[in-house]
């Protein structure tokens, strides 16, 4: 995998929005953060436009994701929020700098788009992690982990075993996201390649049946067969129907998964709710499971 340089104070990181509408005072927590590690923040030029729900038009939201990708100045790129639009602006941007000159992709839910596309041409890593939106909210150990990643600093996490893990130990790449955008690109050229990787999935507001039908697409697509391991973040806010589906999420992956044999961790720390821990998606991790789980990137 490629690695984008690390950050220094003095740096610039970029906001743009590639999904949602966003307001300047939903920005105020993270730009005051990033102020605070030394960076100078550069906002899209079209970043506060609405058009119905998104961030301006296709047209605006790819202008100022291809100006931040074609700007050498601009060391990361970190999308003000998720919601729905990146995948409308894909197609359209061009890559040919970025590709020259690789920088710091950093977001989640929506932007699985992103993490994906570049994972699966450019393999170079991007960061699974909190978005401006999320700022005012999240957890001192969400945040200090974004600024880890971005700076070069040791990235480690412990945390707390569950009663459905699978114990085991693998050191393989890590990709993944949102497991709605990973059904939604699967078998375009933006789908993922899992053999011998660690796979995370986690997601948001979700029928049941939903997730059942995602976790038969990545099964019969032969994504799950060759994992080195799989990691299950936030299943959060699920919903049912009145007849009710009998499974809760995570219930719903053990069945789809437990004949293999590789590492599975359930319930980590990251996804859509104040501690979602930051993830080098493409960055080699050792993912041990005993009676606990250490997560360690390499």
């Amino acid at each position: 995998m490629n690695r984008p340089e690390y950050l220094h104070i003095g740096d610039k990181i970029g906001i743009v929005a590639s999904a949602r509408k966003i307001s300047s005072l939903e920005l105020r927590e993270a730009i005051d953060v990033f102020t605070h590690w030394g960076l100078e923040t550069i906002l899209g030029d079209n970043i506060f436009n609405e058009h119905h729900q998104f961030a301006g038009t296709d047209d605006e939201r790819l202008h100022d994701l291809q100006k931040m990708l074609d700007d050498d100045t601009i060391k990361a790129i970190i999308f003000a929020r998720g919601g729905y639009g990146t995948i409308r602006i894909l197609d359209k941007l061009n890559w040919s700098q970025f590709a020259k000159n690789p920088k710091w992709l950093i977001g989640f839910s929506d932007i699985t788009v992103i993490h994906s596309f570049v994972s699966r041409h450019f393999g170079t890593e991007t960061i699974h992690a909190i978005m401006p939106l999320n700022f005012e909210t999240a957890t001192n150990d969400a945040i200090t982990s974004l600024r880890k990643s971005l700076f070069g600093d040791p990235v480690s996490y412990q945390i707390k075993n569950h009663s459905f893990n699978q114990k085991g130990s693998a050191t393989a790449p890590l990709i993944g996201g949102n497991l709605s955008i990973l059904h939604t690109l699967s078998g375009t050229n933006a789908d993922i390649k899992t053999d011998g990787k660690i796979l995370f999935i986690e997601d948001l507001d979700e029928y049941l049946y939903h997730i059942d039908r995602m976790m038969f697409c990545l099964k019969r697509s032969e994504k799950l067969s060759n994992l080195a391991g799989l990691i299950v973040g936030g299943m959060t806010i699920m919903n049912d129907n009145s007849i009710p589906f009998g499974k809760n999420a995570l219930e719903i992956i053990k069945e789809h998964t437990d004949e293999y044999d590789y590492p599975i961790c359930y319930d980590f720390p990251t996804g859509h709710f104040p501690d979602n821990r930051a993830l080098i998606l493409g960055r080699n991790v050792n993912l041990s499971i005993t009676e606990e789980v250490n997560l360690v990137f390499k």
